[in-house]
């Protein structure tokens, strides 16, 4: 085996892990392969050797071919959103299906809605975790500056300064997860998601520990219909939202055991306070 294909091995093994950024940066899962597959013929032509860290390398790569990707798509074509300048990346059918299943339909609609650099900034820092000195290499600004473009992007989608060490996908994983085997009725499921000491809060009534509220989320398989992952106020959570019109919010509480927390908010008035995936939703 040549040099060549040594590199090409080492690349296909962070392959998943470009698409999985370029898809969240592009909104399309079809355009993601295609910036990942520029990615492996940039690498392939450049001297890999001197590459310390291939998957930071290649992170950088990929993220600087996303970002003229979305610039070329603001010189064609621009469609305001809600009376903003900045464009609204449009997405066929399956793109957003793609979308949904990776990270959730709330953060595909929220992210759509950022400027080019500011989606950039906000998807390698808060998603995943990429540190803010090498966000300014791929946007070509300061450490200080890509952060305000992360910060920016925050206050335009309507979400609090997420807390240190914070996994949004696996949030969205857990969140999907709890979904499913709701609407499943899938007992055991439900309980491998659940911490040991989970409570369940709706109103003054409180339940407490994973078997109790994993037999409770079974009664809510009726609304799983109108349910899908939302974010609540930064968080992943669950809005029931028939018609489009909120009605409950699941609002969840992580931690490395799974879910210790669960409040379940019917209230129109506290409905009001909450930030709802970007407030796209009547209430």
């Amino acid at each position: 085996m040549d040099e060549q294909d040594l590199l090409a091995r080492r690349f296909e093994a962070h392959r998943a892990y470009l698409c999985s950024v370029a898809s969240r940066i592009l909104g399309s899962d079809s355009e993601a392969q295609d910036a990942a597959q520029e990615t492996w013929v940039r690498l392939s032509r450049h001297d890999a050797d001197g590459i310390d860290n291939l998957q930071g390398w290649l992170t950088t790569v990929i993220a600087r071919i996303c970002l003229d990707r979305l610039r070329s798509r603001k010189t064609r074509r621009e469609v305001p959103y809600d009376g903003s300048p900045e464009p609204v990346i449009e997405a066929t059918p399956e793109d957003e299906a793609v979308m949904a299943g990776s990270i959730g339909a709330a953060l595909m609609v929220v992210v759509g809605a950022l400027a080019p650099a500011e989606r950039i900034a906000f998807v390698l820092h808060d998603i995943f975790s990429v540190p803010f000195d090498e966000v300014a290499k791929v946007v070509g600004r300061s450490p200080g500056a890509a952060k305000m473009l992360a910060s920016r992007a925050r206050q335009r989608i309507g979400l609090a300064q997420p807390s240190p060490g914070t996994d949004m996908k696996r949030q969205n994983e857990i969140v999907e997860a709890f979904l499913a085997a709701s609407r499943n009725g899938d007992f055991e499921a439900l309980l491998s998601i659940l911490a040991p000491d989970v409570e369940v809060q709706a109103d003054a009534i409180v339940v407490r520990g994973a078997a109790n509220v994993a037999s409770r989320a079974l009664t809510f398989s009726p609304q799983v219909q109108y349910a899908h992952v939302a974010l609540i106020n930064g968080t992943m959570g669950i809005a029931v939202a028939p018609g489009g019109h909120l009605v409950t919010v699941l609002a969840f509480r992580f931690a490395e055991a799974g879910v210790t927390h669960v409040e379940v908010i019917a209230d129109p008035a506290r409905l009001r306070q909450l930030t709802v995936s970007g407030q796209l939703y009547s209430r």
